[in-house]
């Protein structure tokens, strides 16, 4: 039935059309129409992506629901759009993800509401075409196109800090994309096409890997973000509103963890190898130290930010960890739990990520705080709102049955395959994850009332309940039933552990 339709061409576009028609829509004061038409916009992207999950062939690692038309023929520039068990799974969690974000902006944006939702729609088509697009500069025109809405929507609904943190995001994250253009460019020299999967057969010698490699690593580390380019994070989370933490958590951070998967791994294999301990060092250091940094913070959000790069930390040692498995046991056949564990890691922290956050959200519309010190007692009157967060604090812990454990326990066990002592720095998280937020938990939640604006709080409204009644369904399902992921992801991975294994050296390069 959608095998002709051009469903990711519709996926990429129906939102930024939607999104420029919502802000034409939106002269009223309360810009009712411009709300009613993002989320219809939004629904049918999100019921657009679901023939991809459902006609989504997991018997092979081939891309699928392609699409090629010639863009800017002089320089071979195509329109090259497909998919495969990594992108897919990430383009259903951006469009599930909008849907929540337009309805919990609904009541809670006064100021310029339909500027607000087209930014998000048009945000959201712009990352769908980073996850499929198949041409090197397809890729690189929607990596930063990505960053326009962010910024507006940091810029002019953030905090009273906001022109920095937006200065901040934008400079780190355009300057990084800078040297990504660069090593596209060579790769482009040297194969003479900018066909990404043509990338991934283009034999190279080990020094230029090296090159190639560090070039992306800036990239993809600052978009993550890894330690030590993560600082624009915790900021820009702050200052953002609740909708661009939630956008900025569940899906940008997951376009940097992508980009090793498509990009670093398949075309540097050899370079990837050599500087594993690198990478594999940047990702505990996260993993540790960035959990020691969220156990002092006095605000939310930014516990919460701190969080996300600790978490974060999990996705590229399972990513890196392969040559590490191989090296240890003389075998690449363990290597896929390490890659399937990230993945699934970058899906659930996706759902806990904007949860979290949007609980915080919930607190801050009522409070105007983010600080921990000036809540207390929120159970007493907020029981429902209550009983949601506590189960999305357990999920960012690692509790098991919840999203939060799946994908830390399968790299922490690919982990043990290759290291004892790198299995044991990465499981600290569960005794780091656990303090900094239960700790944040006890203090809001339990407790003694000692804030009288607190002892005037309302429980959760049906809206609120419905978009936290949907993110809990979610982190439970997937916590208990993680299947239909990994079957979608394995095939692909496989080829992926298969690839990476065979050095792209030419005989006799250095």
């Amino acid at each position: 039935m959608f095998a002709d339709l051009p469903l990711l061409s519709l996926l990429i576009w129906v939102p930024i059309i939607g999104g420029l028609l919502v802000m034409l829509a939106g002269s009223g004061r309360t810009g009712l129409e411009a709300k009613v038409l993002a989320l219809l916009v939004s629904l049918l992207t999100f019921a657009l992506s679901i023939p991809l999950f459902t006609g989504f062939d997991t018997g092979t690692a081939a891309m699928q629901f392609t699409e090629f038309k010639p863009w800017i023929a002089a320089f071979g520039i195509n329109y090259h759009l497909g998919v495969d068990g990594i992108s897919m799974p990430l383009i259903v969690l951006t469009t599930f993800t909008t849907v929540l974000v337009v309805i919990a902006g609904w009541e809670v944006i006064k100021n310029k509401p339909a500027q607000y939702m087209a930014a998000f729609l048009i945000m959201e088509g712009l990352m769908i075409g980073v996850f499929s697009a198949l041409d090197a500069m397809l890729f690189y025109v929607f990596w930063e196109a990505m960053l326009i809405p962010m910024f507006i929507v940091i810029g002019i609904w953030g905090g009273a800090n906001r022109v920095y943190a937006t200065i901040k995001f934008f400079l780190y994250t355009f300057l990084g994309s800078v040297f990504m253009l660069v090593a596209l460019l060579w790769l482009y020299g040297q194969a003479d096409s900018f066909a990404i999967l043509d990338f991934h057969a283009l034999p190279i010698s080990a020094t230029a890997q090296i090159w190639i490699f560090l070039a992306f690593l800036v990239a993809f580390a600052v978009k993550v973000p890894m330690w030590p380019v993560h600082t624009w994070l915790p900021d820009a989370h702050v200052q953002a509103p609740t909708g661009g933490s939630v956008i900025l958590a569940a899906i940008m951070l997951k376009l940097g963890a992508y980009g090793f998967l498509r990009f670093s791994l398949p075309i540097t294999p050899d370079a990837s190898q050599t500087l594993d301990w690198l990478m594999i060092g940047l990702s505990l250091i996260a993993v540790a130290y960035i959990g020691f940094v969220a156990l002092v913070q006095r605000d939310m959000k930014k516990l919460i930010a701190y969080s996300s790069i600790s978490h974060m930390g999990f996705v590229t040692l399972g990513f890196f960890i392969p040559w590490a498995i191989a090296a240890n046991t003389g075998s690449f056949s363990g290597a896929g739990l390490g890659i399937s564990g990230g993945m699934v890691q970058m899906i659930s922290h996706g759902f806990v990520s904007a949860a979290m956050f949007l609980a915080v959200g919930v607190m801050y519309d009522r409070m105007h705080s983010r600080e921990i010190n000036d809540y207390g007692g929120v159970v007493h009157v907020m029981p429902k709102f209550a009983g949601f967060m506590v189960l999305f604090a357990m999920a960012n812990a690692g509790l098991p049955g919840t999203a939060g454990f799946v994908g830390e326990f399968m790299v922490i066990l690919a982990a043990f395959q290759a290291n004892f002592w790198i299995a044991f720095v990465a499981a600290s998280t569960l005794i780091l994850g656990a303090a900094y937020t239960l700790w944040m938990v006890k203090r809001v939640i339990y407790g003694e009332i000692r804030n009288q604006k607190v002892a005037a709080l309302k429980d959760i409204n049906p809206r609120e309940f419905l978009i936290l009644g949907v993110l809990a369904f979610m982190v439970i399902l997937l916590g208990v039933w993680p299947a239909p992921l990994l079957e979608v992801m394995d095939v692909t991975v496989q080829q992926l552990v298969e690839h990476i294994s065979v050095s792209k050296v030419p005989a006799g390069a250095m």
